[in-house]
């Protein structure tokens, strides 16, 4: 049976036109948003065009998982098309595309004002059942009036029922006033909605592309993407007009009155020649004020001979005897408001953390004192070590997914009295300054993070200028205290931090087989293979890759490691979303933060049950997975927040250990290849580290530092703001 995907054209890669066989790169259109290699016979097509391609999805030798396609229709719109996408949309449970186009085939395009006069109607249709009359009543019920023609005006100009809904919730009954008047004030007040989706409802509107307002609304766009993209807090005045040229497709001559149009309004802010988008400025000044004034109000002095007491009792307790710079971190964490912990795996500052907290509770037991890191997983793993139970930053703060805006903040701030946070190099600007916003009572806080991983996925490097500020206290624990399993993958870890190649040994818990990349599929299966006959679970052995596409990338090794390890099982039940299968049994990686069930962006769970539509009540595949006993539902709606997790990138699982860690270094990722990745990577193993690949590249990458520091003036902006507050590096 043939496959069928919606996609919108991006560009061609390929095209002959003596045959019209064609390569092109799609991108999937309400799935995943994932781009796909299109191949077939088919003419030039429109960018940005969304088409319909039946075929089959294929894996290529050397370039990974296609769609090999027959045929290639263009999606018009039309009212029967937004009938169907409103019918079959999360309002309707149970109706589906398929009972949707029947009804409107039977009933027509008035079919809702028929329902409406009278409801008798929906019995002419096939197949309608008693559940499916409830569900399309009681939809019809909750999009009375306004909402309706909100709904119905909208998806036919292409834009989701989600998306809709948050409209909807933002704009109230003059939504459709709002948009129409002016559909790119959604960039900016509606979280989840950018440009591309504002743009697309406004040229459908009849927007000139040449309108001052498109042309702003790009330029802030422009400013954003180029941060995500760089890791930058600001972009320079001379590289913005470029690259908004380039994305509009035509030269700006009034630039400089559009810039200063959004400097007016404050979606942009400009200093000494750079241009930062306002959410980007807004957060270095949070943090700089925050670290300027903090603590509002200091602890009261601890007693010293108590402190003395308790250190040697809790290190008897647990039979480990601090060295020297431990015990000087653990001094500076009762001398100072602020201080940041440094170092390396095996350096032990879990340890420290221990000590901390206990000695915290005896001196201070009348003080709250809470832990927690950026994901799920590094909450999970601190809370296993250190005894103390740890949640996730966005958990506390009550960030809503929807809005993108945290509950707690200035006007309800977090009641503790001491903060520890893990894994800091992870935290991103914008993280932090919604942590600081909301830390107003607290009086304590500990940074901890590994200065040489990789920086946060967001614009910033929050870490490494708190660090260079030399505002705080830093202690770095250099010391290797692991001597039993794992050790020589620490000593593999620390010489790739040292830059030391001739330090790089491949033995004992590491291993490195020479291989070309065309190889690394099967010799990845042979590897997981033998250490499932040695006892190890599927859980235990983690794959990381540095790209997604590719004869050695993420989305191939997923589907090679799915299909020997969990294959097809006529027990078993599966569900097809886009080209991926997800089957029971599969290893499941969450993709975004869903804090309501408690499951964030990185963790990792077991696919348990697969509910067909015609098993359920509410008539819609659910899919149900298992993160360490915490169960947790799928459905249409957030199956875009889950993906395979037989390989997963290298960004995704920082904050995260596995006992054995298989790591491909290949020529086709050499672009990605530098010190800091590499260091995450191996530092991630616990146990057993298998590098597969070039030993060449894998050395060229230990010595090779990232192209670009990433740009940010947080530094400066705090030392502005705390002159009086200098303290010596260590």
């Amino acid at each position: 049976m043939a496959d069928t995907i919606v996609c919108r054209f991006v560009s061609m890669i390929f095209h002959s036109d003596a045959t019209s066989f064609s390569v092109g790169r799609f991108q999937l259109f309400e799935v995943e948003e994932r781009q796909i290699i299109v191949t077939g016979y088919y003419p030039h097509l429109e960018s940005d065009t969304l088409y319909r391609c039946t075929g089959e999805y294929v894996e290529h030798p050397r370039y990974g998982m296609q769609f090999k396609t027959e045929k290639v229709e263009r999606v018009l719109a039309s009212d029967e098309d937004s009938l169907i996408r409103f019918l079959s949309g999360p309002l309707f449970p149970g109706i589906g595309k398929k009972f949707a186009a029947t009804m409107v085939q039977v009933l027509g395009n008035d079919l809702l004002d028929q329902i409406k006069e009278n409801a008798s109607v929906l019995d002419l249709i096939p197949k309608m059942t008693e559940k499916r009359k409830k569900s399309i009543l009681d939809g019809l019920k909750a999009s009375e009036n306004q909402l309706e023609k909100t709904i119905s005006f909208l998806s036919s100009h292409g834009l989701g029922i989600r998306n809709i809904m948050r409209l909807d919730r933002i704009y109230g009954e003059k939504a459709l006033e709002i948009i129409t008047a002016n559909p790119y004030r959604m960039i900016d007040e509606v979280d989840g909605i950018g440009f591309q989706t504002a743009d697309k409802l406004a040229i459908s509107l009849g927007f000139d592309e040449h309108e001052p307002v498109r042309i702003e609304a790009c330029l802030v766009s422009v400013v954003m993407e180029m941060c995500m993209t760089s890791g930058d807090s600001y972009v320079s005045y001379e590289a913005v007009r470029p690259a908004l040229e380039k994305k509009l497709g035509f030269s700006v001559e009034e630039f400089d009155e559009i810039l200063f149009s959004t400097l007016s309004r404050g979606l942009l802010e400009h200093e000494e020649g750079r241009i930062y988008h306002h959410s980007q400025m807004n957060a270095e000044r949070q943090i700089a004020l925050f670290t300027s004034t903090f603590p509002l109000v200091p602890l009261e002095p601890y007693d010293p001979v108590q402190y003395m007491q308790e250190l040697s009792l809790f290190q008897d307790s647990i039979a480990i005897h601090y060295d020297q710079k431990q015990i000087e971190a653990i001094d500076s964490f009762f001398d100072h408001d602020l201080t940041i912990l440094t170092g390396g795996p095996g350096t032990g500052k879990t340890t420290v953390v221990r000590g901390m907290v206990n000695l915290f509770r005896q001196l201070y037991p009348d003080r709250m004192i809470a832990c927690c890191a950026p994901t799920g997983r590094a909450a999970k793993r601190l809370a296993e070590l250190t005894k103390v139970e740890c949640q996730t930053i966005h958990s506390p703060l009550k960030w809503d997914l929807e809005t993108n805006s945290f509950g707690i903040n200035e006007e309800t701030p977090l009641s503790l009295d001491c903060l520890i946070i893990d894994e800091f190099s992870m935290v991103d600007a914008y993280l932090f300054a919604a942590l600081c916003k909301a830390s107003s009572q607290i009086k304590k806080i500990v940074i901890i993070g590994d200065e040489n991983q990789l920086p946060s996925v967001g614009p910033g490097c929050v870490l490494k200028d708190l660090i260079d500020s030399t505002l705080f206290p830093v202690i770095r624990l250099q010391t290797i205290f692991r001597q039993k399993e794992g050790s020589d993958v620490i000593s593999l870890a620390h010489a790739i931090q040292k830059r030391n190649v001739d330090e790089l040994k491949y033995s004992g818990d590491v291993a490195f087989f020479e291989c070309s990349q065309y190889d690394v599929k099967q010799l990845v299966i042979q590897i997981v293979q033998s250490a499932l006959d040695k006892g190890y679970q599927l859980s235990d052995i983690q794959l990381l890759a540095c790209k997604y596409s590719g004869v050695a990338g993420i989305d191939r090794l997923n589907n090679a490691l799915q299909e020997c390890f969990n294959p097809y099982d006529p027990l078993k039940k599966q569900w097809k979303v886009g080209h991926r299968v997800f089957r029971e049994n599969d290893k499941i990686l969450q993709l975004k933060n869903q804090v309501d069930d408690d499951i964030y962006n990185g963790d990792i769970g077991l696919l348990v049950e697969v509910i067909e539509p015609e098993e359920d009540f509410r008539h819609q595949a659910r899919l149900i997975v298992d993160f360490d006993g915490n169960f947790v539902e799928y459905t249409s709606e957030t199956f875009s927040n889950m993906t395979h997790a037989y390989c997963i990138s290298v960004h995704k699982s920082q904050g995260s250990e596995y006992p054995i860690v298989i790591l491909p270094i290949v020529n086709e990722a050499s672009f990605m290849l530098q010190r800091r990745l590499i260091y995450t990577a191996v530092s991630r193993a616990k146990k057993s580290l298998v590098l597969l690949g070039s030993r060449e590249l894998f050395e060229k990458a230990v010595l090779k530092e990232e192209k670009t520091l990433r740009h940010t003036t947080l530094c400066e902006r705090m030392i502005k703001m705390n002159k009086e507050r200098i303290f010596p590096m260590d």
